[in-house]
């Protein structure tokens, strides 16, 4: 807690003072003072595990997009599995496909489709 309250430590590039902020799959972990960066994962038996990443690699993050449609004037925006709207995606962009979102500039970088 007093880490967490000398705001040493970010997640997804936002510093969280909360003990019980939730943090989930894919979420990037960043210590300041450590100048250390982790990407939260999931192991063989389905439990969280921490692995260490560098520093460009802790400037992105992957997300699966769990919706797609129309807001309030017609403006289109998708949701992923971590709860964030994007507004104004590319128009190829379908339910279940990932994107490369960039945690700096809060922009999509890249998409790949899903493939059955």
């Amino acid at each position: 807690q007093k880490v967490l309250m000398q705001r040493l430590v970010q997640v997804d590039h936002k510093v969280r003072t909360d003990v019980t902020f939730p943090a989930g799959f894919q979420d990037v972990i960043t210590i300041n003072k450590l100048k250390a960066n982790y990407r939260l994962l999931y192991d063989t038996k389905g439990r969280f595990l921490v692995h260490k990443i560098k520093t460009d690699e802790a400037k992105y993050k992957l997300l699966k997009v769990k919706k797609v449609a129309l807001g309030l004037k017609a403006v289109p925006y998708i949701v992923t599995h971590d709860g964030r709207t994007i507004r104004y995606p590319d128009p190829d962009i379908k339910v279940g496909d990932t994107i490369k979102f960039n945690l700096v500039e809060k922009t999509i970088v890249d998409h790949a489709k899903l493939e059955l």
